[in-house]
């Protein structure tokens, strides 16, 4: 016969082993957001969504200093790579909170977002500034906070320019560039966001103009007021509408 004593001391023993894997993994996660700032929620790790950041200086071709919080372009496209290849993944959410950075790097995110074949929905957070503005309105869907804001302003180079017409024609085609992947992959008509680009006295002693939640609503740049919340609720609907688009196709 076998012994309860036995049957106790061995649930026992199981539950003490359990306890010790949980403290183990709490462990884990406190040491991971003391020394990373961030943590994998295990409940995530099979979702179907794919959340993507972008947030302080985007870096390019130049390095930047060891000080500054960037996110780098060469970071970023293999991900955006490997997003379009898994097929667990139906879904892309990309959150901003960006200053901007390197225009063709900017441009080059912006770029492989929007030829993405799976739905991707963006949030503007805190700010979604300069070359940000591209990236945010690659989505299929674009959300800002009622607070966050977006600098629109000309492309600028920052140390010496060599002052000859090459250079000055670059900058220009490098901001028709801007202008079109905006208003193509917005509702803002060229000439409004020309005119925010443009603005004199909106900012400090410079050029452009800053709009704030539902100002870039109402320019047509980005399509709705939200959080996180609306975001994914909108991204599971493109999902589910990609789903049913495939089905009818078969």
């Amino acid at each position: 016969m076998n012994n309860p004593k036995d049957k106790f001391l061995t649930r026992y023993d199981n539950q003490e082993q359990t306890n010790d894997e949980n403290k183990e993994q709490k462990d884990s996660v406190v040491e991971n957001i003391e020394q990373l700032g961030q943590t994998n929620v295990p409940q995530l790790e099979q979702s179907n969504i794919h959340c993507l950041t972008i947030v302080g200086q985007i870096e390019g071709h130049i390095q930047l200093p060891p000080q500054n919080k960037t996110t780098k372009y060469e970071h970023l496209i293999p991900q955006i790579v490997a997003i379009e290849q898994n097929p667990k993944i139906e879904g892309l959410l990309l959150i901003l909170n960006t200053v901007g950075g390197d225009v063709e790097a900017g441009l080059a995110i912006a770029e492989m977002v929007a030829s993405l074949s799976k739905p991707t929905v963006s949030l503007v957070l805190g700010g979604g500034h300069s070359i940000g503005v591209p990236i945010s309105v690659a989505a299929d869907y674009s959300l800002i906070a009622e607070t966050a804001t977006m600098t629109i302003h000309p492309i600028r180079l920052n140390g010496l320019v060599i002052g000859v017409p090459q250079t000055f024609e670059y900058l220009d085609k490098m901001q028709e560039r801007v202008i079109k992947f905006v208003t193509t992959h917005s509702k803002v008509k060229a000439d409004v966001f020309k005119e925010l680009m443009f603005s004199q006295g909106n900012l400090t002693r410079d050029i452009g103009t800053n709009v704030v939640g539902n100002d870039a609503v109402k320019a047509g740049l980005i399509d709705g007021v939200g959080g996180i919340g609306l975001a994914m609720k909108k991204l599971k609907e493109l999902i589910e509408q990609n789903k049913t688009s495939e089905e009818l196709l078969q």
